[in-house]
């Protein structure tokens, strides 16, 4: 059975393989100082009978975005000075792992603890730069949404991470 679980120091990250070298390195290298700085927050998908393996992982943080980069309908919402929101700064399955919907599982959760920091602190919306286009997909299928100024970067407004929160 999957859990995903916050990345600790028991976890294999040498062995995690994506097959996006940037993404693998960040895993391996800079993962676990980021929670040690209090920069960003890891989580990792592992099978409970094998608790050390990484099925994949992603990545949160908090952001501060400028109202102009968002799409015109949202932007006329709010003030014009920095609003608070988290970015899903990574998200990777491993090679081994991929297409067995762990993507959807590790966003979904993503998803879900956006949720909970917005209960206690308030923000507008999940931010995402796609690596690409099947990654802009699969993000849009979600309900992301391509900033106006540039297309791999996608918002996902706070009232549609709680309806999908929901399901």
């Amino acid at each position: 059975m999957q859990e995903i679980v916050a990345l600790s120091r028991d976890h294999d990250r040498s062995r995690f393989d994506c097959g996006v070298p940037e993404l693998n390195a960040f895993l391996k290298a800079t993962a676990r100082q980021h929670i040690e700085k209090g920069i960003s927050r890891t989580f990792v998908l592992t099978d409970q009978e094998r608790p050390a393996v990484i099925s994949g992982y992603f990545t949160l943080t908090l952001c501060e975005v400028r109202v102009d980069h968002l799409p015109a309908e949202y932007a006329k919402k709010y003030p014009q000075h920095g609003l608070p929101a988290v970015r899903l700064a990574k998200l990777a399955v491993s090679k081994k792992h991929q297409g067995r919907g762990f993507g959807s599982l590790l966003l979904t959760e993503a998803i879900h603890r956006t949720v909970l920091i917005a209960e206690q602190a308030g923000l507008i919306g999940l931010f995402v730069d796609a690596k690409n286009k099947q990654a802009q997909s699969f993000y849009e299928y979600f309900g992301f949404i391509p900033l106006s100024n540039q297309t791999l970067q996608l918002f996902l407004p706070f009232a549609t991470l709680e309806k999908l929160n929901k399901k």
